[in-house]
């Protein structure tokens, strides 16, 4: 299989931080956030390179991220796929993103994507270990304990399978405290889905769209992510990220 990372976006909402570095570059108790998604994506058995797909103004940090991150775990294989958007106006959004390396690398493997700004504290090795067994496609979600905060995110109903019933984007009245998060499985025979929500004018933009789509045509299980996640959308929460993460 492969690894999708999905680092295009010009975090606004953290300017001026973000104006010259890409968000998943930026340090969180000393090490840039991809660090954590890498780190801890690695343990999977069977993956066989990683893709970063970012903008045109940032591909030669993560290029530089890369060469750097290989010379101390050469064992992983890179590489950055620049998507040629320059800003807001001209970006193709994360699932536009995911079309463009599936078509230009022509991908035809079982695939994770995962957002580059996320922030794990838990190998994923289990999460590979799920996805292997059931092979079909996955959501990993997150408890975040309280619907007050389920609120702001898309919030995730099970059934006793843990297959998903329903998946509200920031619902007023939450009915869980899972949320999904960027962290997905796409086994090969599913790719084909992803060219047609694009074909047919869906939203690009954000990635929880595809699986809203995604699951009332087949069936999405759920992988609920162990230990502490974040994921950085402000000043406040990188600041907190630094504390947690730091003590640890």
């Amino acid at each position: 299989m492969n690894v999708l990372i999905l680092a295009a976006g010009y975090a606004t909402r953290l300017y001026p931080l973000t104006l010259t570095q890409p968000k998943p570059l930026l340090l969180v108790a000393g090490k840039p956030m991809i660090d954590y998604v890498i780190d801890n994506l690695a343990p999977i058995k069977g993956i066989r390179r990683f893709y970063i797909v970012t903008n045109a103004n940032f591909a030669p940090h993560f290029e530089r991220w890369a060469a750097d991150y290989r010379a101390r775990k050469s064992e992983l294989e890179f590489s950055v796929i620049n998507d040629g958007s320059t800003d807001d106006t001209t970006k193709l959004g994360a699932i536009g993103d995911l079309n463009l390396v599936l078509e230009r690398e022509k991908l035809d493997d079982d695939l994770i994507v995962v957002a580059g700004d996320n922030l794990f504290n838990h190998s994923l090795e289990p999460f590979g270990e799920f996805i292997r067994r059931h092979n079909q496609p996955v959501l990993g979600v997150y408890n975040v304990g309280r619907l007050d905060q389920a609120r702001k995110y898309g919030v995730v109903d099970v059934d006793a399978a843990g297959q998903i019933t329903r998946f509200v984007e920031k619902p007023d009245n939450p009915t869980s405290t899972f949320i999904g998060i960027a962290l997905y499985y796409y086994p090969r025979a599913t790719l084909p889905l992803i060219r047609q929500y694009i074909a047919e004018g869906n939203n690009a933009d954000q990635p929880g769209r595809l699986i809203q789509w995604l699951y009332p045509r087949l069936p999405v299980l759920t992988w609920a992510v162990p230990g502490i996640w974040y994921d950085i959308g402000s000043k406040e929460t990188l600041e907190e990220a630094n504390r947690i993460f730091s003590k640890r």
